[in-house]
């Protein structure tokens, strides 16, 4: 090997060093979180308009059926409360609290007789020193 060859190895050894210095230079800015939040950040609001745009293109198709996916949806989500409320209405039962411990005493005293205390509309702040 003479001595221009042993040169140009040494030259193109360099510039090698600097492509890929350049390169791990270009990989590490890409790699860093923020980047990589904002390019996933990117992505899902491209996505997210692109099911926006599929929802609003299936309701001007199909209102009705849309209308009638959504009431069912409604109506699944406050089966509870609709189930509270017929059940009221058909059976008349209004003193009847759901949730709430009931206490009764079965006796033929009148003298005894259990009741729950009464909450006045005293403001909280009342008595406290």
């Amino acid at each position: 090997m003479n001595l221009s060859q042993l040169e140009q190895a040494k030259r193109n050894a360099v510039m090698a060093r600097r492509r890929l210095d350049s390169s791990l230079v270009a990989i590490q800015q890409r790699l860093r979180p923020g980047n990589l939040a904002g390019e996933a950040w990117d992505g899902v609001k491209d996505k997210s308009a692109d099911l926006a745009d599929g929802a609003l293109e299936a309701v001007r198709k199909r209102p009705a059926a849309v209308s009638v996916a959504l009431g069912a949806f409604a109506l699944f989500l406050a089966r509870k409360p609709l189930a509270r409320t017929v059940s009221r209405l058909v059976g008349g039962d209004e003193d009847e609290d759901e949730g709430r411990i009931v206490t009764r005493i079965e006796t033929q005293e009148p003298k005894f007789t259990a009741s729950a205390p009464v909450i006045t509309d005293a403001s909280l702040m009342e008595g406290v020193k």
